[in-house]
């Protein structure tokens, strides 16, 4: 009896589950799942990766792309020609000012006086030309005189030349009609006669050398006169230069003039910029095989989310940026590197867009630019099918 109950006993409990039993079914159960988890995460990384490097095969050999590139424009400094103490400022920051408009005023004290000292000078110099033409009339008329009195002693010459050949033939060894003395006389009066055609003669012509001499001294005071009137206009242009103007239109930018502020030549007061801007992108040497003059840009403005700009190649700089630069690199030295340089290209904007977005486009703005190859083809394709037709209309 006792025997049996225990075998009895010994069937329930083999049938009981353990806790042990119990616990490890569970794991064994959770297995499989747990695997199946590592495994959809692996696919889903590898599937990412695929895509993502199948997006970037597929844009290596359709786009052509840098964001190295930046909005440029014309950026006109402006500066004083000429020193002087500012008095007036007509502008303020950012304001928008056309070709000609008066930025500042100079005091123009210093020009004025100067302007009216050489009018001064130009005056006197004027007096004294009309003094030298007196003074041309004046020598004219002493040597006209002088060519009387010329021709006055070669008359006396000549009678006194008459007399002393009649006294001659009147007192000779055969005849003696006339006193020695009268002969003496005669020819001594020829003699003087002479004498004094000769120095009427010399008077006659420094007379002329007088006129020579005032009609110089009247050019030169002319020649001073036109001189002055040169720096005349000289110091009014500088009276002019006292309003300082703007070269161009556009918008004021970094204004540094104040009232009162004294200023050299060639300082810079401000600087205008004008709104038609383009952009710099600075793409690969590796990149330049597609890129081709007019072809469509796709343009991206960090200033301007979520809207893209299409724009036009313009051209190619001739150069790379590394040439332009302040110390460019000596690859002769022997430490040569060889590292991919960038070339700038120039990419033009609708007018369209500059006209819609007058004043958000400015120079420094960072841009993404992006070619398109497929549009590139098109391009190329518009292109041929445009010369073919003008091919055609030629012959």
């Amino acid at each position: 009896m006792p025997t049996q109950q225990s075998q009895a006993e010994q069937k329930v409990l083999s049938a009981v589950p353990s806790p042990n039993t119990s616990a490890a079914q569970p794991q064994t159960a959770g297995a499989p799942p747990s695997n199946t988890r590592v495994l959809l995460i692996a696919g889903l990384i590898a599937l990412a990766a695929a895509g993502a490097g199948g997006r970037m095969w597929y844009r290596s050999h359709n786009f052509v792309e840098t964001e190295n590139a930046y909005v440029a424009g014309h950026v006109h400094p402006v500066s004083s020609r000429i020193a002087g103490v500012v008095s007036k400022v007509l502008i303020d920051d950012n304001q928008l000012v056309k070709e000609g408009d008066v930025i500042a005023e100079l005091d123009p004290f210093d020009q004025t006086v100067r302007v009216e000292q050489i009018q001064a000078q130009i005056a006197a110099t004027e007096q004294q030309v009309l003094q030298a033409d007196a003074q041309i009339a004046q020598v004219n008329a002493q040597a006209s005189a002088a060519g009387a009195q010329v021709a006055q002693s070669q008359a006396q010459l000549l009678r006194a030349t008459q007399d002393a050949e009649r006294f001659g033939q009147l007192y000779t060894s055969q005849m003696k009609a006339v006193s020695k003395a009268e002969l003496d006389a005669a020819n001594a009066a020829r003699a003087s006669a002479t004498a004094d055609l000769a120095a009427r003669k010399d008077s006659a012509v420094a007379a002329k050398a007088q006129i020579g001499s005032a009609t110089a001294a009247r050019e030169v005071l002319k020649a001073q006169v036109n001189v002055l009137k040169v720096q005349l206009k000289d110091a009014q242009q500088q009276l002019a230069y006292n309003r300082i103007t703007a070269p161009v239109t556009g918008r004021i930018g970094k204004r540094t003039l104040e009232v009162g502020q004294r200023i050299q030549a060639g300082q810079q007061l401000t600087a205008i910029v004008q709104d038609n801007v383009w952009v710099t992108a600075n793409f690969k040497e590796t990149q330049l095989a597609e890129l081709k003059p007019g072809q469509p840009v796709h343009l991206t403005v960090d200033a301007l989310p979520g809207k893209e700009l299409v724009g036009r190649v313009d051209s190619f700089s001739p150069a790379s940026g590394a040439q332009f630069a302040l110390l460019p690199a000596d690859n002769a030295t022997g430490n040569f590197t060889k590292i991919v340089q960038r070339v700038p290209v120039k990419i033009t904007f609708k007018q369209e867009d500059l006209k819609a977005l007058q004043g958000r486009l400015v120079p420094g703005m960072s841009v993404i630019a992006e070619v398109s190859l497929k549009e590139t083809a098109a391009f190329d394709k518009a292109q041929a099918t445009a010369q073919a037709n003008a091919q055609k209309t030629a012959h």
